[in-house]
C-alpha cells in the first residue's frame, strides 16, 4: 500500500503494548504489517517486557495499525494498549524499522 502522507493528514502516535510480546516475532511481523500499511516509524522491546512502538500516518493508517498492535497476532497476549499523541513538531520518518532493546 503506497503511503498516505500527505501533509494535513500526518500524525504520530507512541504506543506501548503490554502482554505477552517478547519472543514471539511480534516486532518482525509488526515492521511487515506496518510496511504493508504505508506506516512509518519503529518498534523496539523494552526491559519490563512490553513493546514500545512509534507510529507515523495518516489517522485511519494509525487506526488500522493499532488495532493490529492489539488483535492481529495470534501468539502475541496483549493485556493493554497505551497510545499517546505526539504533539507538532515531531521527527518525520521514512521507513519503518526495528530497534534494538531499550
Amino acid at each position: 500500500m503506497e503511503a498516505d502522507h500527505q501533509d494535513g493528514m500526518l500524525e504520530t502516535r507512541l504506543v506501548l503494548v503490554r502482554g505477552q510480546v517478547q519472543g514471539i516475532g511480534y516486532r518482525e511481523a509488526c515492521v511487515c504489517h506496518a510496511q504493508a500499511l504505508g506506516v512509518t516509524g519503529w518498534v523496539r522491546n523494552r526491559m519490563d517486557g512490553s513493546a514500545e512502538v512509534m507510529l507515523q500516518g495518516s489517522p485511519q493508517q494509525l487506526a488500522n495499525m493499532c488495532t493490529w498492535l492489539s488483535e492481529g497476532m495470534s501468539a502475541a497476549l496483549v493485556d493493554e494498549l497505551q497510545v499517546t499523541e505526539v504533539p507538532l513538531p515531531f521527527t518525520r520518518f521514512d521507513q519503518f524499522e526495528r530497534l534494538p532493546t531499550l
